[in-house]
Parts: C-alpha cells; structure tokens; sequence
C-alpha cells in the first residue's frame, strides 16, 4: 500500500512539473490539463512497472529467501514458495535486522568455541607432554647408565611408571568426558541407599585421607533411609572425584566433610573442607577442563585435571544441578541434587482370624 502511494505521489510530481513548464510556455488550461492527465497516466505506469519489475520482485525474492533460510528450509523451497505481504519493503527491513542479530549471535558464539578450543588444545598438549618428557628422560638416564647403578634404576623405572599411569588417567578421562558429551554413556537409573554409598566412598578413600592428614567426616546417621534415583556407578564417581579434589586443596590436619539433606523432590549432597578456598573470579571457570586454580599444587598432587568437569557432565546428564560456594583461606563446598525415589505405598496384609 504504502509502494503505491509513493508512485502515485512520484507520478503525480512528474505531471504538475510538465503542466507548470507547458502552462508557461503557452498559457493554455485546456492543454495544461490533457498535458497533467497523460503526463501522469504514463508517468504511473513507467513507475509502476519499472519497480514492480525491478525492484519489487527482486524485495520479494531476498524477503522470501532470508524467511526461509531462518525456518532452515532447503533454498530450492524458498525460491519456488510465493510470500503475500502487503508491505515486503518494512517486512524485509525487520528480517535483516532479526537476521543480522542472529548471525551476531551465533559469531560471537563461534568466536568462544574458538577460544575454548584453542585452550584446550593448549592445555591438552601440555598435560601430554609433562608425563611423556619425563618418561623420555628417566628411560634415557637408565639407558646410559646401563643398570650399573640398580637402586637408582629402580627409582627411576618407578618414576617413570608413575608418569605411565599419569598417561592412561588421562586418556580414560578424556575418553568418559567424551561419551558423556556425546551420550554415548547411558544414566543406569536404579533406586538406592545414599547413605550407603557415602559409607562406601569415605570407607574405600579413608587410606587416601591419612596419607593427607585430613579426616572425613560423614555428617549424617548411617540408618536414615534416603533412597534416590540415580546411576549408582555414575554418582560413586562423583563423589569419589569431589572427595578426592578436597585433598588436592585441603590442609594438613583439616577436616573433609559430607552431608546429605532432604529437599522437597530432591536430595542435597554435599562435599566441604577447609582449605584454601577458591577466589570468586575461578569460580565461573572452576568446572572447564583441565582448569586449576593452582597449578604446582594440583600437578604435585597429580590427577588428570578432568575430575570436575566429569562430574558437572554426570549431574547434568541426570538432569541435576551441581554448584559450589567458596571463601579464599576457609574452604570450599560443592553441593549437587539427587532426584528421591518415589515411595510405593504398601498394601494392607489382611489379618484372618483362626
């Protein structure tokens, strides 16, 4: 509508230009108004046609081609489908813009997952390298010694083994982290204890612990009957690796300890010590791969640097959340929900009376 009232106006201007110069000329109304009612009968049909054909069916086409693609149909579909607008120009105006903001949008996104993968192929190959360097050096050094000194052999063989087994935490976390993501690793939901298995957990890493000197504390009755549904491999590993990171930062002669509350649905597990804390500006990062907040520390200690980031993807692979809360110099705690196994209710025994 609003197209052709720009023509009307447009050929309308052309025929009172052309009567203005042919009244000037001649001084005749007769002839100024046949010389404005053809100037512009013929000016709208010039204008008219000349934008319907070259301009309109061009807006047409680039509004049902960008309309299209956003559906994500094939390109094929979008030139053969007729659009009926009233008003292409406006509706082409507000789909680039909605367009443009999209492709911003997935740019800036691109642009991340750029970033991401270059870090991690940064990280990944410094996390390769550290144990394959010190392999190499302690084969090479046992070489040239040619076992002449067998206890020093011996030590380094051992460290060498240490760094093999360093190699293959590494490739079987990268390995899970990998199936998590791409589901290829299946939940097993089954319904049971949670009580037991944080037993089960505090019991198999109570050695780990003294090694540390830290104590585990388990901060519920072992009795209570809390039972959840959940894969319980999948959760044992979650708590194992949570447990395992409290050492990495904990304190000799601290404290680790696990609770456990009854939410509504849910239940809250949570894992807390009291070492050094994380500063609030690691906390957004503290669950991407291969990230630590200390860097000697963590290495010393060992560990493949995926132990968080797997258990961010079991939690949210059972559609649960995990967070953690940290104060730098007082300790950490990472709290995560458990869906609750629904309770059947149990019929009636009949009583007979003999």
């Amino acid at each position: 509508m609003k197209l052709r009232v720009l023509i009307f106006l447009t050929a309308a201007s052309v025929a009172i230009t052309l009567s203005a110069v042919n009244y000037y000329f001649q001084h005749k109304w007769f002839d100024v108004g046949v010389t404005f009612g053809v100037s512009f009968v013929i000016s709208f049909i010039v204008f008219y046609y000349l934008i319907e054909r070259y301009v309109y069916s061009k807006i047409k086409l680039i509004y049902k081609l960008i309309h299209n693609l956003k559906l994500g149909r094939d390109l094929r579909d979008a030139l053969g489908e007729t659009i009926n607008s009233a008003d292409p120009i406006a509706d082409v105006e507000l789909e680039v813009k909605a367009w443009a903001r999209e492709k911003k949008i997935e740019i800036d996104e691109l642009r991340k997952q750029e970033q991401f993968r270059r870090e991690f192929l940064s990280n990944i190959s410094h996390e390769f390298k550290t144990p394959l360097f010190a392999i190499q050096g302690y084969i090479e050094a046992v070489r040239d010694d040619r076992f002449e000194d067998k206890e020093m052999a011996t030590q380094f063989l051992e460290k060498a083994s240490k760094n093999v087994d360093r190699l293959s935490y590494l490739i079987k976390d990268l390995d899970e982290i990998s199936k998590l993501e791409s589901g290829e690793m299946p939940i097993n939901y089954t319904k049971f204890k949670i009580n037991d298995l944080v037993r089960e957990v505090l019991d198999e890493m109570e050695m780990k612990a003294s090694q540390h000197d830290i104590k585990l504390i388990f901060k519920q009755k072992y009795d209570d009957n809390i039972m959840v549904t959940a894969d319980r491999e999948k959760i044992q590993q979650v708590m194992v690796n949570l447990i395992d990171n409290s050492f990495k930062y904990g304190k000799q002669g601290g404290n680790t300890s696990v609770s456990i509350f009854n939410l509504h649905d849910q239940v809250l597990i949570e894992v807390t010590d009291d070492g050094i804390g994380i500063e609030e500006k690691y906390l957004p990062r503290l669950f991407e791969r291969f990230f630590r907040t200390e860097q000697s520390r963590s290495r010393q200690i060992g560990g493949s640097g995926l132990g968080l980031a797997i258990v961010k993807h079991i939690i949210e692979a059972h559609q649960q959340t995990i967070n953690v809360r940290s104060t730098a110099g007082l300790g950490s705690t990472f709290g995560f929900t458990l869906q609750k196994a629904k309770q059947l209710p149990f019929p009636a025994i009949p009583v007979l009376n003999s």
